[in-house]
């Protein structure tokens, strides 16, 4: 007996989302906010100060988008800035918290320059990320439906140099509180979840490898290549697409086999 084998075909469709990407100016979230944006969604471009590489950005998307910007390292600017957007925008159905900052400073250092350094650390990766997430659910709550990713790192569980930290520490934090997130709201409609990327080819990056140098980071993979930013902009967006909903709460880790757990 012949059994003609299933074929499956997975199109995601972004049509009629409006998303909101931080750190969308470059890197990570610069390919985030080109792939969802090629699925169908509207998005809104965070930046702080670089409007020019904005700009750049959203000339590259096939669909509607809005520069929206924000200095995260002032908290008094963070809060009220989404229920701002909703307001000028419209309703937001998802947010990806990706903008984020390393800041590298040795642990011999003064430590008035240590704490300077760790508590800018903290603003902007995880005190701005917790007042966006928490104006957002208030949002979510209302249409019973949202969803949340954010981008944690390998370090988060494994530890970082002792030059970086706080930014370690930093994204330590966003995993127990998107966890929280997850497991408290999800009857109200509200998923989270958590990308945990490794060393990544990004500007950010390249202060690391002008540091340590590139071999570092290729020694320390199990593939032959650095990550890109493409590589991780495709699970964002099956995310965001409300197909991987029961996965909300997990940590999904692209680090080329780096860091397994």
């Amino acid at each position: 007996m012949y059994f003609k084998p299933i074929q499956f075909t997975m199109e995601i469709s972004l049509k009629n989302q409006r998303i909101l990407v931080t750190g969308a100016s470059r890197g990570i979230g610069r390919a985030i906010a080109e792939q969802l944006s090629s699925s169908g969604a509207e998005v809104l471009i965070h930046f702080n100060t670089n409007l020019e590489q904005a700009e750049q950005v959203q000339k590259t998307l096939s669909g509607p988008s809005h520069l929206v910007p924000c200095d995260l390292s002032n908290l008094e600017l963070v809060k009220g800035w989404i229920p701002e957007l909703v307001k000028t925008y419209g309703k937001i159905d998802a947010v990806v918290n990706n903008a984020g900052i390393a800041v590298s400073i040795p642990d011999t250092a003064k430590t008035d320059a240590w704490t300077g350094a760790w508590l800018k650390t903290m603003d902007v990766n995880i005190n701005a990320l917790a007042i966006i997430c928490k104006e957002f659910i208030e949002h979510a709550r209302q249409n019973q439906n949202g969803r949340i990713i954010n981008i944690s790192s390998r370090a988060a569980f494994r530890g970082d140099t002792p030059d970086y930290f706080a930014y370690a520490a930093s994204k330590g934090a966003i995993v127990s509180y998107t966890r929280s997130i997850a497991r408290y709201y999800g009857k109200e409609g509200i998923k989270a979840f958590i990308i945990a990327p490794g060393f990544t080819r990004t500007d950010m990056a390249q202060d690391f490898m002008d540091q340590y140098g590139e071999e570092y980071a290729l020694n320390d993979i199990a593939l032959t290549e650095l990550t890109e930013p493409k590589d991780i902009s495709p699970m964002v967006t099956l995310l965001c697409s409300g197909m991987a909903d029961h996965a909300t709460g997990t940590t999904i880790d692209i680090n080329a086999g780096s860091y397994v757990h």
